[in-house]
């Protein structure tokens, strides 16, 4: 049975979600490296976390396991793999509980916990999103795993995602300035070179593998039917 136009809309957004939100939280453990190893060297802002720096190289480890997690699980999504929906979930509901914990314990030892609430506020999302993707009615059509989803619906929305993700990249330093800029220097730039080869790369990378579709698409149209008497 063919899928109706809803259902793959909507898995195709919730793999795009899940990608932003996982690639985001690669970006956030990266970034709470800077501050993990050196507590002390921005101007005195994050000396209160100095005491407790085991924890902070912890939140980083914990942070990018749990990014690489959600980046399976967008892949498992994509190609329509068993349980892809649960490991989604599992990513999801770690980085919400690992980022609250981020939250309260920088706000509790350097007054503020800001960038690490925009990730936790986008994994908070993205979960309530696919928690409601299982509403019955919604995940009859939705359901990630079932055989009819079709792979066609799974590279569309990989395609779209990885050139999502390439835009992210390569905006995050004009996105987190205000929260990374301490005495005139934007230190969410401080990788531009490798932001701006990453992103372009990703947004390549989607649109090479859309243009493959469409022309496989346009080629299987094309082809004669073989004439089964012969």
């Amino acid at each position: 049975m063919r899928d109706k136009i809803w259902a793959r809309v909507l898995r195709i957004i919730g793999i795009v979600l899940l990608s932003l939100t996982a690639v985001f939280t690669l970006m956030g453990g990266a970034g709470t490296s800077c501050v993990a190893l050196n507590p002390t060297g921005y101007e005195g802002k994050f000396d209160g976390i100095a005491p407790f720096q085991w924890l902070y190289i912890l939140f980083v480890i914990v942070t990018l396991a749990i990014g690489a997690m959600g980046v399976r699980a967008a892949v498992l999504l994509i190609r329509g793999a068993k349980n892809a929906y649960r490991h989604s979930l599992v990513a999801l509901s770690a980085g919400a509980a690992v980022g609250i914990i981020h939250i309260a314990a920088s706000r509790i030892l350097r007054g503020g916990s800001m960038p690490v609430d925009m990730v936790v506020y986008t994994t908070i999302v993205t979960l309530i999103v696919f928690l409601l993707f299982r509403i019955p009615g919604v995940w009859q059509g939705v359901d990630f795993e079932k055989p009819e989803g079709g792979k066609g619906t799974g590279r569309h929305a990989a395609a779209i995602a990885l050139a999502f993700c390439g835009v992210l990249t390569l905006t995050i330093q004009f996105l987190m300035a205000p929260t990374h800029t301490m005495v005139g220097v934007n230190y969410a730039d401080v990788w531009h070179s490798t932001m701006n080869v990453v992103g372009a790369a990703l947004i390549l990378a989607g649109a090479g593998l859309l243009v493959h579709r469409e022309g496989r698409m346009r080629l299987a149209t094309a082809l004669p039917l073989a004439d089964p008497v012969k």
